[in-house]
């Protein structure tokens, strides 16, 4: 059974745009050959910074987003 998308309307979550737009400066930064494996390293690196006290992008972006 399929269902229309046009009907559908999706909220992006809150934060999601500026932990996607960092992620894109960095690949184009960096020019990786491996981009889905440059994109874990990415977000392991900001995981474990995250759970050590440091700044948290997603709930940073959200504020900036209200």
């Amino acid at each position: 059974m399929s269902v229309p998308f046009a009907a559908t309307s999706v909220r992006v979550p809150a934060g999601f745009q500026n932990l996607l737009e960092g992620l894109a400066r960095e690949v184009l930064r960096e020019q990786p050959s491996d981009v889905v494996a440059f994109a874990a390293q990415y977000f392991q690196r900001l995981l474990e910074q995250r759970e050590a006290g440091a700044i948290d992008p997603v709930a940073w972006g959200a504020l900036l987003e209200d």
